[in-house]
């Protein structure tokens, strides 16, 4: 803790001397020192309080005292890895599968979304005797090699498309070929899934999986149009592959409606493979893939284990359970659909206010709000998005962007984040944007209809004299 009293120019001087340039600070021109945390709160070195409005890794609240209770209690106990009986895996794995549909039967821990991603592809490969997968543009899914190569939001920066991999349009009905006026936008871009595969058969490729974030959230906070999901799955599986549902950044409760956001598509649909991590360990590195009793088998077949020195050990499940009781005690899940419902329709009152506001879109605390500069065109607010979380910082508030365009203000805070919290946002927000309305022109443009291919070229240049 003797740490904690180091000057903040001396920390950042010994992090940019020791740590990576690649490891990236959130607002690198004036990083803010983190010492402590609690609730939907941040603190700083100078005991200044910030409202995290994004980090949905501290599911149920930064240091909830349950949570590190529980993996304090265990600690003192035992920590060793599953190849030993013990009831934490067994109790955890019968607790989360109360959650799932039944088919949804056999559970792998591991210590991160990326590792149960990695597995997933395994699983998918050997079950289906196929190579290729099919994702979405933007799309991310980890930081391991074999996660890279499947995540268009990296692999583009990086060593290019491997053959092996097929990219389908993401189904955004905002800014996307099938928009909210299209008569069934849902069935157009699954058959854009369909061409994808059949494109692919033609070359003589197999399909494995398709993977999906149930909510794309790096692609812009995206709500595929309902239906959207069981078509893909169809056209998937009659290719001889399995869907993979990622709930990694949006399960548990997170959208409200639903404990999972695979199940907006209905009751009728179950994914072959669920990954999940991030929230269900608070912060505590635990992670899990969930998938049928066939797939399983297939993979229990090649003989070969599967062994993971910390995946599912004592502590970390001990931890898992104790998110799900909170879950359950605080009933974090109505909560979720009951601030998000209150944030999404004051956001979208902004909306109605501000011609930069193109679309607000989500579900419980899953929110992305897209930025603009041309109505028509909906060119990519990205300097303004970029400028706005920069000013919102300065109120003490930390909000970021993501999306192709990095102009989407994405909403993801811890679940325990408040009504009072909700409307303190949204009041900066729109203190905020009117400032930038009043003095910045590419801000007062918004408010002109240009016509249909006429694009206003104008944009915040100056970002010093807003």
């Amino acid at each position: 803790m003797a740490a904690d009293t180091r000057a903040k120019a001396v920390t950042l001087d010994l992090r940019r001397r020791l740590l990576s340039s690649s490891c990236r600070l959130f607002f690198p021109e004036d990083p803010v020192k983190i010492i402590r945390g609690q609730g939907q709160y941040l603190y700083d070195e100078q005991g200044r309080e910030y409202l995290d409005c994004i980090n949905n890794v501290a599911h149920v609240g930064h240091c909830h005292p349950t949570v590190v209770q529980a993996a304090h209690e265990q600690n003192l106990v035992l920590n060793t890895n599953s190849r030993y009986l013990h009831d934490n895996i067994v109790d955890y794995a019968q607790r989360l599968s109360e959650t799932l549909p039944e088919q949804l039967s056999v559970f792998y821990f591991l210590n991160s979304g990326s590792e149960a991603n990695d597995l997933a592809l395994r699983l998918a490969r050997q079950y289906t005797g196929h190579q290729d997968v099919v994702v979405l543009d933007h799309a991310y899914h980890g930081h391991l090699s074999s996660l890279i190569d499947i995540s268009p939001y990296k692999f583009r920066n990086l060593g290019g498309q491997k053959e092996w991999v097929h990219v389908a349009p993401l189904p955004d009905t905002y800014r996307g070929p099938y928009r909210e006026d299209h008569p069934n936008p849902a069935e157009a871009y699954a058959n854009e899934v369909k061409h994808v595969i059949s494109s692919a058969q033609e070359k003589g490729r197999k399909i494995a999986a398709f993977f999906a974030e149930s909510l794309p959230s790096v692609s812009g906070q995206i709500i595929p149009p309902a239906g959207y999901f069981s078509q893909v799955a169809e056209h998937i599986r009659r290719a001889g592959g399995l869907f993979v549902a990622d709930e990694i950044q949006v399960g548990f409760g997170r959208i409200g409606k639903h404990f999972w956001a695979f199940q907006l598509e209905g009751e009728d649909f179950v994914p072959d493979i669920v990954t999940m991590g991030k929230s269900i360990g608070n912060g505590h590195p635990v992670a899990c893939m969930a998938t049928t009793q066939a797939v399983s088998r297939a993979f229990e077949a090649t003989g070969v284990e599967y062994f993971n020195t910390f995946g599912g050990n004592p502590v970390s499940c001990a931890v898992g359970l104790a998110v799900l009781d909170v879950l359950k005690t605080e009933q974090l899940q109505a909560h979720a659909t009951n601030v998000g419902s209150f944030l999404l329709e004051h956001l979208s009152q902004q909306k109605a206010k501000h011609p930069i506001i193109g679309d607000v879109r989500g579900t419980g605390l899953f929110i992305g709000v897209d930025l603009i500069k041309d109505e028509t065109l909906r060119t990519p607010a990205t300097e303004e998005a970029e400028y706005l979380v920069s000013r919102l910082k300065e109120n003490y508030i930390l909000l970021s962007t993501d999306g192709p365009g990095r102009n989407i203000l994405k909403f993801k805070p811890p679940m325990c984040f408040s009504v009072d919290n909700a409307q303190h946002v949204v009041a900066k927000l729109d203190d905020i944007l009117t400032d930038m309305e009043e003095k910045v022109r590419s801000c007062e443009t918004l408010r002109i209809k240009h016509p249909p291919g006429q694009q206003d070229d104008t944009h915040l240049t100056d970002k010093t004299s807003v």
